[in-house]
């Protein structure tokens, strides 16, 4: 059955649609020996598609993993500065890829996967997917300065960033830490905002990605993520809690 190719390579698990796009716009596709262009469409079953030159293959088993990125890890397939990648912590045959980033100083959940489909859904900004963060600031804030997090503050490249969900959690030394969930995520947002705000942040973890929770995995930990949590993450609906069996109050 025929499909168009971007949509061919995302479910392939070469990145989100959006980046199999950029490989098109870039010549780097080809159908038949032929370059393909943005709106061509193949057959998978058929047709010989090449990135930069070597064969896709018809997609492998889908692959869902949670892992805590640690400080010092890039969030990417590959380094181009030979720094240690999310996908060298995990040893699998399957070719995974990290969706969405955290900046190298940052910490905590990273979804990996083989899995395109899930990836245009979770990064594309129409869907509107929160993400979660503890995040520890030098000093302790005033609700003046949560306010206006909260509301929105002007970035130094002009943007200002939409509202979000600001609040305090506790004393950490000299410190705070503070949750902060967000349906955006521009590069280094929440350390510019920190700083702009008078609040230097010290430490990031990020614990939610949509429906999918951090839980007790410790740095450079790992775990593939169960059907309910798949199917979560497709639907954007909360897990349901299992409800307890009531006793019965019948004498026997």
């Amino acid at each position: 059955m025929e499909e168009r190719i971007q949509k061919i390579l995302a479910k392939s698990g070469l990145g989100s649609r959006r980046a199999c796009e950029s490989y098109i716009a870039a010549g780097r596709v080809t159908v038949n020996n032929r370059v393909a262009k943005l709106g061509d469409k193949a057959d998978i079953t058929k047709d010989r598609i090449c990135l930069d030159g070597e064969s896709i293959s018809a997609p492998e088993e889908l692959v869902y993993i949670a892992l805590y990125k640690p400080r010092g890890v890039l969030s990417a397939a590959v380094s181009p500065e030979a720094l240690q990648t999310v996908c060298d912590l995990v040893d699998i045959p399957q070719k995974v890829y990290p969706v969405g980033r955290l900046d190298v100083e940052s910490e905590g959940l990273i979804l990996l996967t083989n899995d395109g489909e899930l990836t245009n859904r979770l990064t594309h900004p129409r869907y509107g997917h929160e993400k979660e963060y503890r995040v520890l600031v030098a000093r302790h804030p005033d609700e003046a300065q949560l306010e206006t997090w909260r509301h929105g503050v002007v970035l130094s490249d002009g943007y200002k960033t939409a509202p979000a969900q600001v609040s305090y959690q506790r004393t950490m030394g000299k410190g705070s830490w503070l949750r902060v969930t967000m349906r955006e995520g521009k590069k280094r947002q929440i350390r510019e905002t920190g700083s702009i705000l008078g609040l230097p942040v010290v430490k990031i973890i990020r614990i939610r990605i949509g429906t999918l929770m951090l839980g007790n995995l410790n740095p450079r930990q790992w775990r593939y993520l169960n059907a309910e949590e798949i199917k979560a993450l497709k639907t954007n609906r909360p897990i349901k809690p299992k409800q307890k069996a009531r006793k019965s109050n019948k004498k026997r």
